[in-house]
């Protein structure tokens, strides 16, 4: 005790006396600590302590600047893939706020949407009542073309050459409606499940402004399909996190690509066969987050199929289990 005593009265009478002197005066004093845990002042950083954290020290010892320690190339390089990744994070956002913004001036009520897309509906009726009266037309002029073909043919007369390129402009035509009827159908098609979206995002931001009291965890059932576990306190979350960091690595088929307080991803998947497993940290609010579980598979048709499997099922609900019981042995 006397000791350390001695030593910090003895680091503060030195420190004093070189702050007070007039070559300090002129130079910056800076702070550090080694290696070994040893504090360290000077004016100038030694080249090989140019890697250590430090502190700019003002003349009455306030810290004026800190410098972090060297970052390695791997720290670098997982902060260049995480600004990709928010860089286009925010593009995503600002474009679905500027999708809400005019989702909620342009309707007031759920069925002024579903009126606008009836409206809609009708255009691609339309289209194809056209299409259908166009195939009737172009079948009518090609049989009238073949009769006066089959004329020339009966008498003996070689079929003129414009007779038998109108038939052919003609066949072509009708070639070309089956085409027209699937396009028409797609747009049709595209347009519902555009407004399908709409009218669960207009639900949803409606709620939001208008809650209706509710329980803020999920229940059981759903947190087990989502695989979602919920964070009592920061405690348990920074806990809860690392062992969600076991979870992912041990169910990926891919290894690990980034991991950070925020999110746990692994490589995309590279083969049918694949499962690349992330885990993002979600605020609720203020104080309040979920952590959520994803699994990704190839975008193939095995890929898709792997990732509706009851395998992936299973690993979704088997994730929030894993949590609690690990939870549990930490707090035996």
């Amino acid at each position: 005790m006397s000791v350390r005593f001695f030593s910090s009265t003895l680091f503060l009478v030195c420190f004093f006396y070189a702050i007070s002197s007039p070559v300090v005066y002129a130079n910056k004093l800076y702070r550090w600590v080694d290696e070994n845990g040893k504090t360290f002042f000077s004016d100038q950083i030694p080249p090989e302590k140019s890697s250590l954290p430090r502190d700019l020290l003002s003349k009455s010892g306030r810290v004026l600047q800190a410098t972090e320690k060297a970052k390695t190339k791997a720290q670098l390089e997982l902060e260049k893939k995480l600004a990709v990744l928010r860089k286009e994070q925010e593009k995503i956002i600002a474009i679905q706020k500027t999708h809400d913004k005019a989702l909620l001036n342009t309707f007031h009520t759920k069925e002024e949407i579903l009126k606008a897309l009836k409206d809609r509906l009708v255009v691609f009726e339309k289209h194809k009542t056209v299409i259908d009266g166009n195939l009737i037309r172009l079948k009518s002029q090609l049989e009238k073309q073949q009769k006066l073909a089959a004329d020339f043919d009966r008498n003996g007369e070689k079929v003129p050459q414009h007779l038998i390129n109108e038939m052919k402009s003609i066949q072509d035509q009708i070639d070309q409606i089956p085409i027209a009827i699937s396009d028409n159908n797609a747009r049709k098609k595209q347009v519902e499940n555009e407004f399908a979206a709409d009218i669960e995002r207009f639900v949803l931001l409606t709620e939001a402004k208008n809650p209706t009291p509710k329980n803020k965890t999920p229940s059981i059932k759903e947190a087990n399909e989502l695989g979602l576990f919920y964070c009592e306190n920061d405690h348990q979350c920074i806990k809860a996190w690392e062992i969600g960091r076991t979870f992912v690595n041990f169910h990926s088929t891919t290894g690990a690509d980034i991991y950070n307080d925020k999110l746990i991803m692994n490589r995309p998947p590279a083969k049918d066969s694949d499962l690349s497993l992330s885990l993002s940290k979600i605020a609720i609010n203020e104080n309040d987050y979920q952590l959520f579980l994803d699994v990704r598979c190839r975008d193939s048709s095995q890929g898709r199929e792997l990732c509706a499997s009851q395998k992936v099922k299973d690993i979704r609900s088997a994730f929030r289990p894993y949590i609690n019981n690990a939870l549990s042995r930490t707090t035996q």
